[in-house]
Parts: structure tokens; sequence; C-alpha cells
């Protein structure tokens, strides 16, 4: 791992060697499962109650990490208040992982939410759920309950959050923009992925997008592709950390997946996800889309 810019995968012996970290009432480490959103075809490892690592606690990205009325991440009181609830201080090393037909699925949408609010050492399972289960790493249902702790965040940082308006300067300046949804999605033959809510009216993508489908950046076992295979991936599809990048899908979630492979493994400086997505531009009044292939 020593290939990326940052050190913020860990590995899941790492974790199984730090379970007793995770454990205590010691906030020093905390662990977080943060649950995908179930379908009627969802095939996931298993959800929190049914398994998950000793000592992790559990968040629902829509339920705990999202203001629901409103359609945005938490407000800042709102993100203290769960955080600390969770038993998560300002110092301790939080380390995220989740399920989903995508490993880490919505894991890495708290990571970015964190990032975005402050939180300095945060790190990311690498590999997920999805991993740990598969290779025969020990699961338990049993609930920590982690002593309450006072949480004042520094953020927010909005140089990793991208806007509408940030999206039409990009159009407008020919700055990069991925699109990591599928290529389906991509090309306006579907919306949104089967059985998911989050939808648009308009089918496409954003004029000048281009498509990095966001399991492109895993290898076969979930876990993320070595620093030069990303690098090269991006450099086909004229992505190289020379100019402002903005990701982005459909509610913010699979781009926050590539924003941390662009961001924090390559070391690209000025990258931003646009958690509005396509649930926003789809539904936008004389937005402008393409269809159809890059």
């Amino acid at each position: 791992m020593s290939a990326y810019a940052n050190d913020v995968l860990v590995s899941a012996d790492w974790v199984e060697d730090n379970i007793e970290e995770f454990e205590s009432d010691d906030p020093a480490y905390r662990l977080v499962e943060v649950n995908s959103p179930e379908s009627p075809d969802s095939d996931f490892p298993s959800r929190y109650d049914d398994g998950h690592i000793s000592g992790a606690i559990g968040l629902q990205w829509d339920e705990d990490l999202s203001d629901e009325t409103e359609r945005d991440i938490l407000k800042k009181d709102d993100f203290e208040r769960v955080v600390g609830d969770a038993g998560i201080d300002e110092d301790s090393t939080v380390v995220f992982y989740g399920d989903g037909w995508i490993p880490n699925w919505f894991a890495l949408y708290a990571y970015w939410q964190f990032k975005y609010y402050g939180h300095e050492d945060a790190r990311v399972l690498n590999g997920g759920k999805d991993y740990w289960v598969e290779n025969d790493y020990e699961l338990t249902e049993e609930v920590p309950d982690h002593p309450v702790q006072e949480y004042h965040a520094r953020g927010p940082f909005e140089s990793i959050r991208a806007y509408k308006d940030d999206v039409d300067t990009a159009i407008e300046s020919g700055l990069p923009l991925v699109d990591v949804r599928s290529p389906e999605e991509f090309t306006g033959e579907v919306i949104a992925p089967e059985g998911l809510q989050e939808t648009a009216q308009r089918g496409g993508h954003i004029p000048g997008a281009s498509n990095v489908p966001v399991a492109q950046v895993l290898a076969d076992d979930g876990r993320f592709k070595s620093a030069d295979e990303l690098r090269e991936l991006y450099a086909d599809h004229g992505v190289d950390g020379e100019e402002s990048i903005i990701a982005y899908c459909r509610v913010g979630e699979r781009s926050s997946i590539e924003w941390f492979a662009l961001h924090d493994l390559l070391g690209f400086e000025d990258v931003r996800n646009y958690d509005g997505s396509w649930t926003e531009w789809g539904n936008l009044v004389r937005a402008p889309i393409e269809t159809g292939e890059e």
C-alpha cells in the first residue's frame, strides 16, 4: 500500500490485530459499519444486525448520515450529535467498512462526510465486509455500548464538495467530470440501478463527462487496484490530476469511492464529490444532458 499517496487503507489482518482497541471504551479506535440500502435482489454478505466485526458501530447511510427531508448530508450539529453518540471523538482513529453490491458501497460516503467535517484520522477497510466474510474472518451479533463523546467538528471543508454551479463552471471550462455510474446509466438506457428509489426524470450524463464505472477501480476481490493501475485508468480518460476534477454518480455514494481513489489514494489535490449527482442534475429544468457513449 506504500505506493498510494496517503496511508488510508487498512487490511483485514490489521483490523483483526486491533480488535481489542475497537472493543474498548477508550475512543482512540472506532470501527464503523455502514449499511447500504436493501433492494429485492440484494445479495450482501450480511446486514449489521446479522453479524458484524467485533466492536463495530452500525450506521445506516439514509437514517443516520443523511437529512432525508432536504435530501442532503447532515447539518453540522446533527453530524456532531450522531458521531458523539457513537462514541467517537475528534482524535479517534475511525475505520469504515460496509456491504453492498459494490464493496464499501456507502462506507466511503461516510468517510467523505467525515472528511467534509474535518475528521483527521479516518481510514477504510480494504475490500470491505465482502472481503472480511469471504476470507472467513469472525463476525459477532454483540452490539457495543461505547461511551458517548462530545464531538466538535472542524469543518465544513467545501474544497472537497461540488455543487450545481461548480458543475456549470466545469462544463464551460472543459474541466474533467468523472461519471462513475454503469455504462447503461451513462448512456441513458436506464436512469438508476434496479430496485433503488432515488431516481430522476431523465437519463443520460452531464455534457463532457467521462464514464469510469466504479467497479473498474477495484480488483476482483473487492480491494482497490494499485496506484499505478488507477493512474493508468484515469489517464485513459484524460484525468491526470493537473486540473480540478468533479466526480458524480446517482446520489453521491459511488462517486465517494472514486473521490477517495483520486484524492486520497492518488493524491490528486483538487477533487470534489458532487453529491447532488444525477438525482439533482437529471431533475433540473433546462439542465443540459447528453446521451449515448463518450
